[in-house]
């Protein structure tokens, strides 16, 4: 069954901070999430490269819709996040997968490339999910 993203769609649209950070979601799906962020000065730290904070936040950006879009509302209740290579300039995309999904608990792998496709960071989160629905959120 093809649950109806619309509601999601809806509420993400309000995400400001996202927005602030310039980024940009590309695909929604149950499970699935895709966005990208051009990095710019306001991005990078004190080095030359982008703060670890703005690649975190590419990361949770889609580990929160790919985890709503189920309708369900969901809430993080882990995250760990390895960066593996420093970036300084263009795109960076980031894609979360669907681990595992039970009554309360979902998991979520996410990746964080540039735009040679090379690994930039390696996040991992674990949701709660309500009963409450994102339906019910914006009603």
């Amino acid at each position: 069954m093809q649950e109806n993203i619309t509601p999601l769609m809806e509420l993400l649209s309000k995400d400001r901070f996202a927005a602030h950070c310039n980024m940009e979601l590309l695909a929604v799906g149950p499970g699935y999430a895709k966005a990208r962020m051009l990095i710019a000065d306001e991005h990078l730290n004190a080095f030359g490269t982008v703060h670890g904070g703005a690649i975190f936040t590419l990361a949770d950006l889609v580990f929160g819709s790919a985890s709503n879009a189920h309708g369900r509302v969901a809430v993080a209740i882990n995250c760990s996040i390895a960066f593996v290579k420093a970036a300084r300039k263009g795109y960076l995309t980031a894609e979360a997968r669907e681990v595992s999904l039970g009554h309360k608990l979902a998991t979520y792998v996410i990746t964080v490339t540039d735009e040679e496709n090379e690994m930039i960071a390696t996040f991992q989160g674990t949701v709660y999910r309500k009963n409450e629905t994102i339906e019910g959120l914006i009603a």
